[in-house]
């Protein structure tokens, strides 16, 4: 990581895929900058959401214009439903219209929802065209936005139907967490604690002795939690873009996670809220296993709980959340690839964990939560 200017940036070290992610507050200037020295085609699309594109879209939009680009807006419904082929099909014929070309740039602004999406256009509309993201949400900025992952959800499972399709850069611009509600802020730290507890103690150990800097985002924790999460991720990434194996740390929680989300529509639970659910639940498991003791088990669990996040799985059943692990992309020949916690800052891969684990940690995760 570096300094430029007043921004922090992060290297995403992909060989010809790199690229980098940069940091800071009021970011137009930058994002204008790269703009005219790529050759890219005048016509651009920016993909937003009805949350964000009141705020942010002719902001943007004006941003771009200055650098020598005619951007056009998507503004899709904000929220899950819209990572659909069916909403892709919108967006493709709207660009089809609107003349874009194979040097045209996708920019991406919004959360989640709008980078996966926007990304999955991109990698698709004539085989592949530039792709910048913006990040608004703190979630998107720890997480989607990094790593390349790009992909729209099927009535049957969470992003089904996808690629790995590298952006050519990242800007965060903290500037735009300001009209973030409290729940999304809580929603992109359950991703935060995340990368401590499988990559860096240390890191873990700042968010438990700073969790009202950390809650209330001051500038110095919020610069120093979303450059750490990005460097860990890009540390990954860059070792394992495919996901053969190492990458597969990143999915802590998540499948326990994406069964919670599955059964209760998308709707109940923010990804972020179902990651810590599925982190409380792996940490149950890792402990029937011998693999942490329980206080690693209660230490974790209370610093979730302690950032405003659940820890109990409310409006689910343990026969439904069983059935649906096996629908996980990380469940290969029926086998369901656990990503196990042997100490805060590390992991391992287990496909070997009996059903009878399984089932009592997701019955703890039901009934008693945080209590356990």
């Amino acid at each position: 990581m570096h300094e430029e200017g007043t921004a922090r940036v992060v290297r995403v070290a992909l060989g010809k895929d790199s690229y980098d992610i940069v940091i800071g507050r009021g970011l137009a200037a930058q994002i204008g900058a790269f703009v005219r020295e790529r050759n890219y085609s005048r016509q651009a699309l920016i993909v937003t959401d009805t949350n964000v594109g009141p705020l942010y879209g002719e902001k943007t939009a004006e941003t771009l214009r200055q650098a020598g680009l005619s951007p056009f807006i998507y503004t899709v419904p904000a929220g899950e439903p819209s990572k659909s082929l069916a909403v892709a099909e919108g967006i493709y014929t709207a660009v089809i219209e609107h003349g874009l070309d194979r040097k045209s740039p996708v920019f991406a602004l919004g959360g989640g929802v709008v980078g996966d999406l926007a990304g999955f256009i991109a990698s698709t509309y004539m085989r592949g065209v530039p792709f910048i993201q913006l990040p608004t949400s703190l979630l998107a900025q720890v997480d989607s936005s990094v790593g390349g992952k790009v992909a729209v959800n099927h009535a049957l499972g969470k992003n089904l139907i996808g690629c790995f399709y590298q952006p050519d850069a990242v800007f965060i611009d903290l500037a735009l967490m300001e009209t973030l509600p409290a729940r999304e802020i809580s929603t992109g730290l359950g991703e935060i604690v995340k990368y401590g507890i499988i990559y860096d103690e240390a890191f873990f150990t700042f968010l438990e002795q700073h969790q009202q800097e950390v809650l209330s985002l001051t500038p110095e924790a919020a610069v120093h939690m979303i450059a750490r999460s990005c460097e860990i991720k890009a540390a990954v990434v860059s070792q394992d873009e495919k996901e053969a194996g190492l990458r597969r740390i990143l999915n802590y929680g998540h499948t326990m996670a994406h069964a919670i989300e599955q059964e209760t529509g998308y709707v109940r639970y923010n990804h972020g809220e179902a990651v810590a659910i599925g982190m409380v639940g792996a940490a149950d498991i890792s402990r029937q296993l011998g693999l942490i003791d329980a206080a690693t088990a209660v230490r974790t669990t209370a610093l979730i709980a302690s950032l405003g996040l659940p820890t109990q799985a409310e409006g689910c059943t343990e026969d439904k959340m069983y059935e649906e692990i096996f629908h996980d992309k990380k469940t290969v020949n029926g086998k369901v690839h656990w990503v196990l916690m042997d100490r805060i800052g590390h992991t391992q891969i287990r496909s070997d964990v009996p059903e009878c684990v399984v089932r009592q940690a997701m019955e703890r995760v039901l009934k008693h939560g945080a209590a356990v």
